[in-house]
């Protein structure tokens, strides 16, 4: 049955036939190389990143893992591959630096994002699943990367690699579809630079290598395809099929079997690494899944993790695949603040030999100065084109730093770890900042909703004791002489940072029934045991609610308290709207909300009516930039500016894990009993 799978001849139907026989992952750890395992016949050395998207020190680690990287490639120089698995870039202050005109010499046409893929050309890249985030503003800024471009004696050069997806179609976008000709699939992907395929072939030694991708179906709510469609579409709920996506990904898996490439990999942007585990035990002919989207830390036994890290998993997960084959899967934390590094040892028959996982080489390795200094590197031996590109944007961005727009006492807590399984200190203020502008454009506004996913960063620093032992320290923003920022100055940089996507702000009214409904859906997927939830939890204003994640999704939510009803002040008491089961008075009360344009457009497909004829949106269409009105950045700038000083800074320390303490969005788990006024 192996033989046959390997040769491409077992179809999706019979798949699912095998595993039920077969059965599915066991998901244990790697075993030290065993002496008595069957010889290697060939080593493929896999090194990989993801997620350059969450606002962490992307100057220093996308340096220090040059150094990494060449370290490795030297070990292996014939027999290694680098790969991403999307996300490789977001809109914020790094991302927009790369417009500056000073960035011409090594951009040679500056652009907003150009700084990040020219990063990842010096560091060799082959080849990039999409991720959600790579096309967040829109298809024809993703051509603008990777695409050439010349401006009279400039050249801009695009991606020197493929990205890759099995289950989108551009061939309805007009920005696209010439880069992603069917043509493309299953070529060498050295010779796809700056263009778009389903799969590909990397030539390693004499061995090819077969690299397939597939993307998060949930692209349409969470991002912005224009006309390109995903598959397989979502249904009524904005849930998927995963038979239905293994079922999108296994033809191109079968083309490159059918070709006889025995060693194939797959790049996955699932958002939640769940999705991966169980395309691990649907598909055949996959050897190694490098998930993404979801920041998973996976680390074995001998990795060096950062300070204020925390194992979420074992480098590798090892699962059985529907035919019967040994399928691992790996992650890496976001913002090159790690090195995946795997020796994968290949049979002769392309099946990997797990016996010979050698953990003292596999594992996640850390970018900071510490890991460099465990391999005996520093930060001498970077990559001089790396380093070119990354301080010529940290000087556009020491700019932003020297604007001083408020201050704090407290780290403002903005990992997604924390801002999408419960309330955090920024989430709350940002909230608060939101509804403070909906209330200067409409004093009748109440409330405040936006989705976590819209919080990108922490405010603040993170200080590991001397000597790298004891408990990493969450500290405010740190003095920075040169810009003249003070201890506990929240900037501009800070602010751009944290909310990087700058979404525009929205009026609208809800009745008491569509507010139930709204924060019913922001907390239907959560999942106490989860690593993390999903970026639409929510993050409040103006009100208070209560949930019970055990229960049936739709019927979690168990008291709603709306703050100020009206809007108006002075407050007179909040008023209960849901308690018991019930609404407290009619269904139909109107609340007047400040959310995110994104999310009333059925961003992470929030239920908002399509049709509101109350709707104001606070932000002019073509306006954008950090000292717009209407958008997210600014009306934090305006709410730090009103309501902080440096003699009086915010001081609403976060909570951390402990979840029993929170009294804006209260979790009903282990006995807690409903603080709420019922």
């Amino acid at each position: 049955m192996y033989q046959a799978a390997k040769k491409g001849l077992v179809g999706l139907g019979v798949v699912a036939m095998l595993a039920g026989c077969l059965g599915g992952g066991n998901g244990g750890s790697a075993v030290n190389p065993s002496d008595s395992a069957p010889t290697a016949a060939f080593e493929l050395q896999v090194l990989h990143i993801a997620d350059m998207d969450s606002g962490g020190n992307l100057v220093e680690n996308s340096q220090n893992i040059s150094a990494i990287l060449a370290k490795f490639r030297a070990e292996k120089p014939d027999n290694t591959v680098f790969l991403s698995s999307g996300d490789n870039y977001i809109p914020g202050s790094f991302f927009n630096a790369s417009a500056d005109p000073t960035l011409q010499e090594e951009l040679g046409v500056p652009s907003a994002g150009r700084g990040d893929i020219e990063i990842l050309n010096q560091l060799g890249l082959d080849a990039s699943a999409f991720g959600n985030h790579d096309f967040d503003q829109g298809t024809a800024k993703v051509l603008n990367l990777i695409a050439p471009q010349t401006v009279g004696a400039n050249t801009w050069r695009g991606a020197q690699f493929p990205y890759l997806s099995a289950n989108i179609d551009f061939s309805g976008d007009a920005n696209l579809a010439s880069l992603a000709d069917p043509a493309n699939d299953g070529q060498e992907a050295s010779s796809l630079a700056g263009k778009i395929a389903k799969f590909a072939v990397i030539t390693v030694n004499g061995e090819e290598i077969g690299v397939v991708s597939a993307a998060t179906p949930t692209l349409p709510t969470i991002t912005t395809l224009n006309g390109a469609t995903v598959s397989p579409a979502l249904d009524g709920s904005g849930n998927f099929s995963i038979d239905d996506l293994a079922a999108e990904i296994q033809p191109s898996v079968n083309e490159l079997l059918n070709r006889g490439i025995d060693k194939i990999i797959l790049l996955g942007h699932m958002q939640q690494i769940t999705v991966e585990e169980q395309l691990a035990t649907r598909l055949t002919g996959v050897d190694l899944i490098i998930a993404g989207g979801s920041n998973t830390r996976l680390f074995d036994s001998n990795d060096l993790i950062r300070a204020g890290d925390t194992s979420q998993g074992e480098y590798p997960k090892q699962f059985t695949s529907a035919s019967g084959e040994p399928v691992l899967l790996v992650n890496v934390d976001a913002d090159y603040k790690y090195l995946g590094r795997i020796v994968l040892p290949f049979d002769e028959d392309g099946e990997v030999i797990v016996e010979r996982l050698d953990p003292t080489v596999n594992g996640a390795y850390s970018t900071d100065a510490a890991g460099l200094a465990a391999i005996g590197l520093d930060a001498n031996d970077v990559k001089p084109e790396v380093a070119a590109v990354a301080q010529d944007i940290l000087a556009v961005n020491q700019a932003l730093e020297g604007v001083i727009l408020g201050s704090t006492s407290v780290y403002l807590e903005g990992d997604r770890a924390f801002t999408r399984k419960q309330e955090s200190n920024l989430g709350n203020l940002t909230a608060d900042a939101n509804l403070a502008a909906g209330q200067a454009r409409d004093e009748l506004t109440a409330v405040s909703l936006k989705n976590a996913g819209g919080i990108r960063g922490s405010i603040g620093t993170i200080l590991v004791p001397p000597g790298g032992t004891g408990a990493a320290q969450k500290l405010p923003p740190q003095a920075d002489e040169s810009v003249g920022k003070q201890e506990g100055d929240i900037s501009r940089g800070d602010i751009e940072r944290a909310l990087a996507f700058n979404n525009g702000l929205t009026l609208v009214n809800v009745t008491a029934q569509q507010l139930k409904d709204l924060l019913e859906h922001g907390v239907s997927d959560y999942d106490l045991a989860a690593p993390q939830g999903e970026g639409k939890f929510p993050q409040i204003g103006g009100m208070r609610f209560s949930f019970d994640p055990t229960a049936a999704p739709g019927s979690r939510v168990r008291t709603i308290v709306v703050n100020d009803p009206d809007g108006l002040g002075p407050l007179t008491g909040p008023q209960t709207v849901y308690s018991g089961g019930q609404f407290i008075g009619s269904v139909n009360q109107v609340f007047r909300m400040v959310t995110l344009g994104f999310l009333v457009g059925g961003g992470d497909n929030y239920p908002f009516p399509m049709t509101n004829t109350d709707r104001v949106d606070l932000n002019n269409p073509g306006d954008a930039g950090f000292a717009a009105e209407g958008f997210e950045q600014q009306a934090l700038a305006d709410f730090l500016e009103a309501t902080t000083t440096r003699d009086m800074p915010f001081s609403q320390a976060d909570s951390g894990a402990d979840i029993t303490v929170d009294e804006r969005i209260v979790i009903l788990t282990n006995g807690r009993v409903d603080p709420l006024p019922q």
